[in-house]
């Protein structure tokens, strides 16, 4: 069996002190995430999180920057996940819109909020967060998509 991370990614939106995040229902349980989801085929990083971000709040995503790029292998399984976090600003929020499966709701929680859960989806949360707020910050054209003819 070849082994392959899951390649994701993951919108940070912050506005007054808090940030986008979306309640959602997996494996039973309740956790908080930001707007992510896996890469599909034939697209870029990018549009994934553009996609992603729309499909799970709504809100229409403007990328900025790439924070960063996180490997977390998860201990419950055996599963890897590779995730690529964006930030940027949100605009155009479509209120009437049907949010992903498993999305309960887009919500607006600071730090703190996040901190004091027992709800988080990952780790991950808080590091994309907390790197964030450091100021870590890459610009978008360090990504790049290979076409192949």
């Amino acid at each position: 069996m070849t082994w392959k991370p899951h390649a994701t990614v993951a919108a940070i939106v912050e506005k007054n002190g808090k940030f986008l995040m979306v309640e959602e229902k997996v494996g039973g349980e309740i956790v908080y995430n930001q707007p992510a989801g896996h890469l599909e085929p034939n697209e870029s990083l990018i549009e994934a999180v553009i996609r992603e971000t729309q499909e799970e709040t709504a809100w229409k995503f403007t990328p900025e920057a790439l924070i960063g790029v996180y490997l977390w292998p998860q201990p419950k399984t055996d599963r890897t996940f590779l995730r690529f976090a964006f930030c940027g600003s949100c605009s155009d929020h479509q209120g009437e819109q049907a949010l992903d499966d498993g999305i309960l709701q887009a919500l607006w929680l600071s730090k703190e909020e996040l901190q004091n859960s027992k709800k988080l989806r990952s780790p991950m949360v808080i590091q994309n967060i907390n790197d964030y707020l450091a100021g870590q910050r890459y610009p978008l054209e360090i990504i790049s998509t290979v076409d192949y003819e």
